[in-house]
C-alpha cells in the first residue's frame, strides 16, 4: 500500500512515526523536503498547492494524509488557502483512485453540551465558519475522506503551539508558572497525540476498504471520526499531572489574562486568532468519542501513562 502525508507537523510525523514503527513506508510531501529521518520515509520537496506536482507526488497513493497548515493562525488567512489547497488535494486523490484523511478540530462544532459525532458543525464566521465548510466540501466529494476530530492535543511532539505543549510543560517541569488562556478550572477534554494518528491510521483503512465516505459507528456519511479521549480535566489539573511526572510537588498556574490578550491581540495576528477563540476555553469543553472508539477498535491510552510519556520527551528534547 502506498501511504503519502502532506506536512510534516506534530500531526504528520505522528502519522508517519507509526506507520514506519509498523514497518510501512511512506512518503512525506512539504515545502522544504523536511519530515522524520528514517529509513522507510522518503522525503520529497513538494508545494501542495501545485496541482501538477501534488498530482505526480501521489499518483500511486492509496491512502493520504493531509496534515497541512495555513501560513497564518488567521480566519482571512485559512479562507484564502485552506479550501483552495483541499480542493487541489480532492482532484489529485480522484485522479489516482485515492482516499484521504484529514485531523480536524472542534472549531466547526456546537460546543454548547458534550460533543459527539452527531453534533451540529455548521458554524458561520471566522475560523470555525472555515472548518465547517471544509467539512461539508469533504463530504460533497467523490473522493472516500475521513476527517479525524481531537481536542486539544498533547503528548511527544506536540511543540511550542499546543496549549498543553511545551508552554505548559516548560513551566510545569521546571517550578515556573504556567500561564493558560481561559479559565484554569474548567472541564477540557484532551487528546494524547498518538491516539490521534493510530485513529487516523484505523480511519484511512476504513475508507481504503469501503472505498466511500464513511462515518462513526451510527453509520453517518459525512467521514467524521473521533480520536480517542485521553481525559477531561482541567488546565489546572494537566499542569498538576505535568508537575507530579516530572517530580515536583509543585504546580502554580496563573491564567493569562483577557485583556492582555486581547492587548497583544492588536500587534499580533496570532495572539488574535488565539482571542477569538478563547470561548473553548471560557466555558466547557467535552467531546465523548466512545462511538469512534468503539467502531474503529480503539482505546485510550491510559492519562497518567501519556503524561509520563510526554514529560519523558520533552526533557530528552523531543519537542
Amino acid at each position: 500500500m502506498s501511504i503519502v502525508i502532506a506536512g510534516a507537523g506534530p500531526i504528520g510525523t505522528a502519522v508517519a512515526r507509526q506507520h514506519v514503527d509498523q514497518g510501512t513506508p511512506v512518503r512525506v510531501l512539504t515545502r522544504s523536503g523536511s519530515g522524520l529521518d528514517h529509513p522507510l520515509v522518503e522525503r520529497r520537496k513538494v508545494d501542495v498547492t501545485d496541482a501538477d506536482a501534488l498530482a505526480e507526488a501521489v499518483r500511486d497513493a492509496e491512502i493520504i494524509y493531509f496534515c497541512i497548515h495555513a501560513s497564518a493562525y488567521d480566519a482571512k488567512v485559512w479562507a484564502r488557502e485552506l479550501p483552495a489547497a483541499e480542493r487541489t488535494v480532492l482532484a489529485a486523490a480522484e485522479a489516482a483512485g485515492a482516499v484521504v484523511v484529514f485531523p480536524e478540530s472542534l472549531y466547526a462544532f456546537d460546543a454548547s453540551g458534550t460533543i459527539t459525532e452527531a453534533t451540529r458543525h455548521d458554524a458561520v464566521g471566522g475560523k470555525p465558519g472555515v472548518r465547517a465548510q471544509l467539512l461539508a466540501a469533504r463530504a460533497a466529494s467523490p473522493v472516500p475522506t475521513a476527517s479525524v476530530v481531537a481536542s486539544d492535543y498533547f503528548g511527544p511532539g506536540a511543540g511550542a503551539n499546543a496549549h498543553a505543549g511545551d508552554r505548559m510543560l516548560g513551566p510545569a517541569t521546571s517550578g515556573g508558572t504556567a500561564r493558560p488562556v481561559g479559565s484554569a478550572d474548567l472541564p477540557h477534554s484532551w487528546t494524547y497525540l498518538p491516539d490521534l494518528a493510530a485513529a487516523m491510521i484505523r480511519a484511512g483503512e476504513r475508507a481504503r476498504a469501503d472505498h466511500r465516505t464513511t462515518g462513526a459507528a451510527d453509520g453517518a456519511t459525512d467521514g467524521i471520526w473521533f480520536a480517542p479521549v485521553t481525559a477531561t480535566c482541567s488546565q489546572r489539573e494537566m499542569v498538576t499531572a505535568y508537575a507530579r511526572a516530572a517530580g515536583r510537588a509543585d504546580a502554580r498556574v496563573r491564567p493569562m489574562p483577557t485583556w492582555v490578550l486581547r492587548a497583544a491581540g492588536l500587534l499580533d495576528r496570532g495572539t488574535r486568532g488565539i482571542v477569538e477563540m478563547l470561548r473553548l476555553f471560557t466555558r466547557p469543553l467535552v467531546m465523548d468519542a466512545s462511538a469512534s472508539d468503539a467502531a474503529l477498535g480503539l482505546k485510550p491510552t491510559p492519562f497518567d501513562d501519556a503524561v509520563q510519556a510526554t514529560v519523558d520527551a520533552y526533557r530528552a528534547g523531543a519537542r
